[in-house]
């Protein structure tokens, strides 16, 4: 089944004169596609490893995808020992047991942790060492074991991005270990895996999604396109990946509420599924920026969801980011349906903040970080913390300092929009 939505058409917002769009090598979307999956893991390979959580490898659908590997030809591995934020000790301790059966393809299925699990394992795999060795960007020396991934909720995009989040106790906090190398040669994404997602994962999911697309949208843009395709993994907003954020915009503004409510329809779930697929193609070009950096030490010390705390900061980033980027907030109410034509552009730029709050707050994102757990004596630990997040602060349009930082996250304690509207 198709969808309506296509990726929007290029704006004058964007750079004219400069695209990049990393993706996989093929990506399959659709109703009932992974029902194919055994063919397209036997072209890559017979010995397949699936990378699973508990939860996840006990459903049947996880049975019924490697019963088709297994008749497409495969010998086939479930580990379902994939734990939530991907603590690296763990990674690290499962790859010698793994390697043992010599896989030629990995599959990652599940959320954004089973995907980035395979990600990080098959650099291990390929290349040895400890995960460490590859932190930060363009670390991984060549191409891996294949990936193949499969998402059963609609979030991440982890799918076709170029990068596996993982969480290193030595550090609090979060870190990537990003190359064009991790992509997944294969994302098959079938919105049925999704149905059985909770209201309160799809709206952390959703959150998750819109953040990536938003930050995507309002990246900094920088006016050096020669040689960015190798100097840097995340490039800023460009030409191409605006079209998909603005997609993704779009499908999360009509169908967020819908899909994480307790009767989600299968439109609804459709939209969401192929959102965060745009959202994905989007930020694995572009990056992300000021709402995930202040995000990690948050969720290091809170311990709940990166998909809530991104919704939840988002609106403030935007709000702090409105003076370098009206036009581009402007058009997101536009896609809204909150923006007022006898508005000025500040005006409207200030809609879409709001029109994003009142979605978080609609579909169940907690209103401030004091209700995630933080104390008011961690905000400015946090705001020194997230300084050390450079390659997402360096994305974000409006630089941020630690004065900065600090404000935005003591908005974000209170949940005062307000103290950030003046810019």
């Amino acid at each position: 089944m198709t969808t309506q939505v296509q990726p929007a058409r290029p704006s004058a917002l964007s750079t004219p004169s400069f695209g990049l769009l990393r993706a996989p090598r093929q990506i399959v979307f659709g109703e009932g596609c992974s029902a194919g999956l055994g063919d397209i893991v036997a072209r890559l390979g017979t010995r397949v490893l699936v990378c699973t959580d508990q939860r996840m490898g006990d459903d049947p659908a996880c049975r019924s995808l490697v019963d088709a590997m297994t008749r497409a030809g495969a010998t086939v591995q479930v580990y379902t020992g994939v734990e939530a934020e991907l603590p690296v000790p763990s990674i690290e301790a499962s790859v010698e047991r793994l390697r043992a059966f010599d896989p030629e393809v990995v599959v990652g299925l599940g959320g954004g942790s089973s995907m980035d699990f395979a990600k990080a394992l098959a650099v291990l795999l390929a290349h040895g060492g400890s995960l460490r060795d590859y932190y930060g960007e363009l670390k991984v020396p060549g191409p891996t074991v294949p990936v193949v991934a499969v998402p059963t909720t609609a979030g991440t995009g982890s799918e076709v991005t170029p990068v596996a989040v993982v969480t290193d106790p030595e550090q609090v906090l979060k870190v990537g270990v990003s190359s064009p190398y991790l992509i997944p040669a294969v994302a098959v994404v079938d919105p049925t895996l999704s149905y059985g997602c909770p209201p309160t994962l799809s709206a952390h999911a959703g959150a998750d999604a819109l953040a990536h697309c938003v930050e995507a949208f309002t990246a900094v843009r920088r006016d050096d396109p020669a040689g960015l395709p190798t100097r840097r993994v995340f490039v800023g907003k460009t030409l191409l990946t605006d079209m998909y954020a603005l997609a993704g915009i779009e499908l999360i503004a009509r169908s967020l509420r819908r899909a994480a409510s307790a009767t989600p329809d299968e439109a609804s779930r459709r939209d969401m599924q192929l959102a965060a697929l745009y959202g994905g193609l989007a930020f694995g070009t572009a990056g992300t920026a000021g709402a995930h950096a202040l995000q990690y030490p948050i969720g290091a010390v809170t311990h709940t969801s990166h998909g809530e705390g991104v919704g939840l900061l988002l609106p403030f980033l935007m709000a702090y980011n409105r003076p370098v980027r009206a036009a581009e907030l402007a058009t997101v109410a536009a896609l809204f349906g909150v923006a007022d034509d006898q508005s000025s552009v500040e005006e409207r730029a200030w809609s879409a903040v709001t029109a994003v709050r009142t979605l978080m707050l609609d579909v169940g994102i907690r209103p401030t970080l004091a209700d995630l757990g933080l104390r008011e004596d961690q905000v400015d630990w946090v705001a020194t913390s997230s300084l050390r997040v450079t390659r997402l602060l360096e994305n974000n349009p409006r630089p941020i300092d630690e004065a900065a930082a600090r404000a935005i996250t003591r908005a974000a304690f209170l949940g005062d929009l307000t103290t950030l509207q003046s810019g």
